[in-house]
């Protein structure tokens, strides 16, 4: 009984392998795979010049939201 159970959970391990390794296998030949294909590293300059909008953005947003609570808790006091 214990072994049946055993080679049930073997067989279904299997089953799962297989199936990994097939969808591991089209990837990159299905619908993106042209532009995985084209995907590149990409270079300092690009990578620098990223982040420094990235971190631009984050603090105008944080700006942004500091000044809607800043309104909300300090003007109604005025009135």
């Amino acid at each position: 009984m214990e072994n049946d159970t055993m080679a049930e959970e073997e067989s279904m391990a299997y089953e799962l392998q297989d199936e990994f390794e097939s969808k591991a296998r089209g990837f990159g030949k299905g619908k993106y795979g042209r532009i995985i294909k084209m995907a590149r590293t990409p270079s300092r300059e690009e990578y620098v010049k990223t982040l420094y909008i990235t971190g631009l953005g984050i603090i105008i947003i944080g700006a942004v939201g500091f000044a809607i609570w800043w309104v909300m808790t300090v003007l109604p006091t005025y009135f």
